[in-house]
């Protein structure tokens, strides 16, 4: 597997407390504790360190024997804080310490769900962005106000500095870390080992509580979403959309924004972007290619929404996301767009050009 950013040490050490969060703790393990051989020798090395001395209960009745204490956070080049045990509950000052420690001589740190109370208490993420879960925002806002708490991202990538929104958002951010560490090709083979998606469209926003849809409009829009994904470069106007779901255009719009959480265009768009991204990791196809097949009339309108949401353009993405497939001669070549998946999105345009 490529590796074109390795992390300053391979050792990748997990918090435990006492009233660990379980589900957090798991995913940490999940990813970076399993033996992984087909990753070859660079990948990465797993440690708990305990918080403080025992019992470490969790959630769910399980009990943790840790590896170490705060002496392991010296070593790590990479920390993750599970959730914490709650938003009020102080961080002890040792802990705190340690970390900051660690940030000082360029260990990576990363918070899942309420983990960043944690760092925003070593000061940290003072002046940058942070994101946790929506119900925490609010709290997190007002505790530390010179923090940028971003509410309807799933993770925020701060370099070092790193945080994750609700619990299964979690998984999106330690893909995302082992996307920059070693490569596309890592994160989709560690994907397709958890059964997720190697990017997760959209933010916490569409999971923030809203009406559930009535099942039989859920059945009805179902379908139409697997053709719109199945030829993402057709000509896919709203009234096209409608009538493809036996609505009416205005009971369409409000159906189809209660059941995905974005516009038509909006999720037309997203999802457009998200198969340019596949197809800019995994083959050699030229940008403007990749433009057509993804459902844009040209290389600069995707360049032009490509930066938007991603904040870079095509071209830096697939220097540092591009697998083998990349810019290389034994790379694969664009597939037919038959084959393609496509669309999501927030727009206001009937049709993204």
């Amino acid at each position: 597997m490529p590796n074109p950013a390795p992390p300053p040490d391979p050792l990748v050490v997990a918090l435990a407390y006492d009233e660990l969060c379980t589900f957090e703790f798991g995913v940490a393990v999940e990813v970076f504790g399993l033996p992984r051989p087909e990753m070859g020798p660079g990948w990465y090395r797993f440690a708990v360190a305990a918080v403080e001395d025992g019992p470490l209960r969790a959630t769910g009745g399980v009990r943790v024997l840790a590896d170490g204490g705060l002496d392991l956070i010296a070593r790590a080049g990479t920390i993750v804080v599970p959730g914490w045990r709650g938003v009020d509950a102080p961080v002890p000052e040792p802990l705190l310490a340690a970390l900051r420690a660690a940030h000082g001589r360029g260990a990576r740190l990363l918070s899942l769900c309420s983990g960043a109370f944690v760092l925003a208490a070593t000061g940290l993420l003072d002046g940058g962005r942070a994101a946790t879960h929506w119900r925490y925002a609010e709290a997190l806002r007002a505790r530390h106000p010179r923090i940028t708490v971003v509410p309807d991202v799933l993770y925020v990538d701060e370099g070092q500095v790193m945080t994750a929104a609700g619990s299964a958002a979690g998984i999106d951010l330690c893909l995302h870390l082992i996307r920059r560490d070693h490569g596309a090709a890592a994160a989709n083979s560690v994907a397709r080992r958890l059964v997720v998606p190697p990017h997760r469209d959209g933010g916490q926003a569409q999971f923030v509580e809203r009406p559930v849809p009535r099942d039989h409009e859920g059945s009805r829009l179902s379908p139409l979403l697997d053709r719109m994904r199945a030829a993402p470069a057709e000509d896919w106007t709203v009234e096209r959309m409608a009538g493809a779901a036996g609505m009416s255009r205005r009971t369409f719009i409000r159906r189809f924004r209660e059941t995905t959480g974005a516009t038509p265009a909006a999720w037309l768009l997203d999802e457009r972007v998200r198969r340019a991204r596949e197809l800019l990791e995994t083959t050699r196809a030229p940008v403007e290619e990749v433009a057509a097949a993804s459902g844009f009339a040209s290389a600069a309108t995707l360049r032009l929404h490509f930066r938007g949401m991603l904040g870079i353009p095509p071209s830096a993405y697939r220097a540092r996301f591009g697998g083998d497939g990349a810019g290389c001669p034994g790379g694969r070549a664009l597939p037919s767009s038959r084959t393609l998946h496509p669309p999501r999105g927030d727009g206001r345009l009937d049709r993204v050009p």
